[in-house]
């Protein structure tokens, strides 16, 4: 197994390692392997960012022998991670994202005034605009189906109620099975973050090493970029 780590923008890929991500794994005793992903912010400006991370990332990953593979994303790295999926459905086995940015308030206060995700119908015809929010709610509008297809990979969301984006985690959080929904006081910051990360390790579908084997180890050949 294969853990993708999708850092937020302008925050450096080694600072998952610092913050305690990976050591709370191993005192989990995690049988999972690590990946540390460092993506430009550009890549989201411009619109490439799935089409890197597929190709830079995934395929090199799948090549590699990684049968089962989730992608763990902070803030914009949440974003990226949904994104993907949008892009390329069940290339991936399962998500965690936290504090996800989600898209602009405006759409966000249109499915909030509509009553919810559940109740909110997304607009017929053309798009208004190229802005990847106008797909992404509708897709993430299928975690509100009893039976989900099968390329739509379990999600697991956390945020801070203080979080600037908290208001759009809470759309998106009442469609999602209470177990798979995180919260703790406090805003956009690693303190939050680490700390939702520990309490999701107790809960998350991962598998653990026999005590003879080691906790957990960065493929060989991993890129620490993805390439421009």
């Amino acid at each position: 197994m294969l853990l993708i780590f999708l850092p937020g923008a302008f925050l450096a890929p080694d600072e998952f390692e610092r913050e305690g991500f990976i050591s709370a794994m191993t005192e989990r005793d995690v049988a999972a392997d690590v990946m540390l992903v460092d993506a430009n912010v550009s890549y989201y400006y411009d619109q490439t960012f799935t089409t890197h991370l597929q190709q830079d990332v995934l395929d090199p990953a799948r090549a590699l022998g990684y049968r089962s593979i989730w992608l763990v994303g902070i803030s914009i790295g949440g974003f990226g991670a949904l994104i993907h999926q949008l892009a390329q459905p069940g290339s991936v086995q399962g998500i965690v994202a936290l504090a996800p940015y989600l898209g602009r308030r405006p759409l966000a206060a249109e499915i909030r005034k509509a009553g919810g995700l559940r109740a909110w119908k997304a607009p017929d015809g053309p798009l208004p605009d190229e802005e990847v929010d106008r797909r992404l709610w509708p897709w993430l509008q299928q975690y509100a189906d009893e039976m989900p297809t099968k390329e739509l990979p379990p999600l697991y969301l956390g945020f801070g109620l203080a979080d600037r984006f908290a208001a759009n985690h809470a759309l998106l959080a009442e469609v999602l099975p209470e177990d798979r929904v995180f919260t703790t006081e406090g805003g956009h910051d690693w303190p939050q973050w680490s700390r939702l990360w520990r309490r999701m390790l107790e809960v998350l579908p991962l598998p653990s090493r026999s005590p003879s084997a080691p906790a957990f180890r960065t493929p060989a050949a991993r890129p620490r970029a993805i390439a421009a």
